[in-house]
């Protein structure tokens, strides 16, 4: 365990901090720009630095690929990380769980909220097809699903669980520019709040830059990133709602 105490990236060899990392610059592709960029990665920690590519991407800015090897290590064995806890269950294994433990179907109602106009997460939990062998939602017999889309209004989304008494709400953000997604996921809860609603349905949040801290603090019962699959969420829903009766 000792090699985790001061943990880098893996190049070459093992713990060497070997890392590729790239941006963007405002600046046009030249030797000041790229001097620029050996400077930033510098300053990000990293030795031995080589910009290999260099590139305009548009009139004023410029784009770098730089090769380097991090300095710092963090003791990967002293890292905890709150996670969504619930157990594994697969398809088969949920199903009868609903049937065993909550007697009826249950209704989970997804929607990808605000701008946002990317349903390829969503539609990976919720869809028949599903994810990574995993069927989705919509085709297990215990669950009935209702599958809003993209650019749904946080209020339509609300008005939509209240109108098939959803037990559960799926809200998939992959917009993430400005923050866009804390500001639109902040007002969804404030809504439900505002209404005494909150405490009606189990809250579900998913997308590349969400975590099950930051679903905690924004006020959703859980969080999902990336690698998420159909029967991860769905067996935290059915222990949940099993919790909440």
């Amino acid at each position: 365990m000792n090699e985790l105490k001061e943990l880098r990236p893996y190049g070459d060899s093992f713990n060497d901090g070997k890392i590729q990392v790239s941006f963007s610059l405002p600046l046009d592709a030249g030797l000041e720009a790229q001097e620029v960029a050996r400077q930033l990665a510098y300053k990000m920690g990293l030795e031995e630095v080589n910009v290999v590519d260099m590139k305009n991407i548009g009139e004023g800015f410029s784009f770098f690929i730089i090769y380097g090897k991090l300095k710092y290590g963090v003791d990967a064995s002293q890292i905890r990380v709150a996670k969504a806890v619930s157990r594994s269950m697969s398809y088969y294994e949920i199903n009868d769980f609903i049937r065993e433990h909550i007697g009826r179907k249950i209704l989970v109602v997804g929607a990808c909220t605000g701008s946002d106009a990317h349903t390829v997460g969503l539609d990976a939990i919720m869809n028949m097809k599903g994810f990574a062998g995993e069927y989705g939602l919509e085709r297990y017999p215990e669950i009935k699903t209702v599958n809003m889309g993209s650019q749904v209004a946080n209020e339509d989304l609300i008005k939509k669980a209240m109108e098939v008494n959803a037990d559960a709400i799926l809200i998939s953000q992959v917009v993430t520019q400005k923050e866009a997604h804390i500001k639109n996921l902040t007002e969804f809860v404030d809504l439900l709040e505002a209404e005494g609603l909150r405490d009606r349905f189990l809250l579900i949040v998913g997308g590349p830059r969400i975590s099950h801290e930051l679903a905690l603090e924004l006020g959703f019962d859980a969080g999902f990133g990336q690698g998420t699959k159909p029967n991860d969420v769905a067996s935290y829903i059915v222990q949940n709602l099993v919790k909440k009766v």
